[in-house]
């Protein structure tokens, strides 16, 4: 029915792949992408060996290089491209896309490698100005795509992982079913899993550190507040995982749900954290190891969160490591009927069934399957209208259907326990 591209074959990567593969009805042929050739020939040979229907094909490429990327596409043909790379590559992914004529489709917005590239840095300074937050990523570089895309007649669905991506579903699922006007949304993040290893990040290490470190910023009446990192910090009894406890972060879907959703007078996100991360991550920070700009040692320049990327754990390693649960979702408070209404839309997810099922903890788990449902709503024309989106802009319905049938199951919780 459809042919894929996968650009990447991490972690998220690879589960986005297997759930695809095992949805062969939709993906008859797929190709499997990435600079490192024997990870996508691994991944084919797993694939073949579980009796998928689907064709897979596997194709060097480097991400960052769109002649290259052009002119894989352009061999390949595939109706869409699904770019489970690093966030650094979504523009040259997109500029790729629109010049052969195919489908976008991501689960992170752009940030750059270099946070000092003199071409990127004004624009940003002077959008901290102007808006009023500090995060390295934003949507402003993709948004800005809108109009090449609607010409080209393609769609480009942005941030369809877990979060951002499912929890902006929720957002339009509560909307559509549930509330007649939603005034505030706190979307909880919780990891109950323990990896056992002193210190280690459950995605990409640099990705992962420079959105923790960051300042954090909830939206509040339209308007960014932005606070020093982990300085708004609450308690909260998530089912499956217990009492944890979570801080404030800046976080991308904030930002589109907020544009999207104008009425909404408060969105903001909570991620939990053990006493043992923060502290590590806060010794790396003090000492530079969370630097993006290079230094020079022994006559080599080296990028310090690159360097301590080397020497962490491979999240794709911590599969068979992980025990425990994730409980991610969305508060939402505001009033159907004229009456006042709260509820939890949520996901729990084990990391053990996780490995056994496709060989990953449940974070990659939680953002792979999503990436498959977007790409298999583009695909199949549920989600294609021309121009640039995210998920809380369209009907939410196939998707939540889907997560309860590729291994995401969501609840409904009325009266929630609330975050002051």
């Amino acid at each position: 029915m459809s042919r894929i591209l996968v650009i990447g074959c991490g972690g998220v990567a690879q589960v986005a792949i297997q759930k695809a593969c095992q949805n062969d009805e939709v993906f008859t042929e797929l190709m499997i992408a990435s600079r490192t050739l024997s990870k996508c020939d691994e991944l084919k040979d797993k694939i073949e060996k579980s009796g998928s229907r689907t064709k897979v094909t596997t194709a060097k490429v480097d991400a960052d290089n769109t002649e290259e990327l052009v002119k894989l596409i352009r061999s390949y043909q595939p109706e869409a491209v699904l770019n489970v790379a690093l966030p650094y590559q979504d523009l040259t992914i997109m500029d790729a896309c629109l010049e052969t004529g195919v489908h976008y489709i991501d689960t992170a917005n752009y940030e750059p490698e270099d946070t000092e590239d003199p071409t990127w840095r004004p624009i940003y300074e002077k959008r901290c100005k102007e808006k009023g937050f500090s995060a390295y990523f934003d949507y402003s570089w993709q948004w800005a795509y809108e109009e090449r895309f609607k010409k080209a007649g393609l769609t480009a669905l942005l941030g369809t992982g877990f979060d951002p991506g499912v929890t902006s579903v929720f957002a339009a699922y509560a909307k559509k079913h549930y509330f007649d006007t939603i005034d505030t949304i706190d979307i909880l993040d919780c990891n109950g899993g323990d990896h056992g290893y002193a210190f280690a990040t459950n995605f990409n290490p640099e990705i992962n550190l420079r959105e923790v470190s960051a300042p954090g910023s909830y939206m509040e009446n339209g308007k960014w507040i932005e606070v020093p990192a982990m300085s708004i910090h609450r308690e909260y009894d998530f089912e499956g995982v217990g009492k944890k406890d979570m801080y404030l972060l800046h976080h991308e879907e904030i930002e589109a749900l907020g544009r999207n959703m104008p009425e909404v007078k408060r969105i903001r996100f909570f991620m939990t954290f053990g006493q043992s991360y923060l502290d590590h991550m806060r010794c790396l920070e003090d000492v530079g190891m969370l630097s993006t700009e290079p230094v020079n040692f022994n006559g080599t320049e080296i990028v310090p969160i690159q360097f301590l990327k080397a020497l962490l754990p491979d999240p794709a390693s911590l599969g068979p490591r992980t025990k425990g649960k994730t409980n991610i979702g969305c508060i939402f408070t505001g009033k159907k009927d004229g009456k006042e209404r709260s509820i939890y839309i949520y996901n729990v997810c084990d990391h053990q069934e996780c490995y056994r099922e496709v060989g990953s903890q449940a974070i990659s788990y939680t953002t792979g399957v999503p990436a498959m449902i977007g790409t298999m709503l583009v695909a199949n024309g549920l989600w294609r209208k021309p121009g640039v989106f995210t998920t809380d802009e369209f009907d939410p319905d196939p998707y939540m259907e889907a997560l309860n049938k590729w291994g995401l199951p969501w609840k409904v919780v009325e009266n929630p326990t609330l975050v002051d």
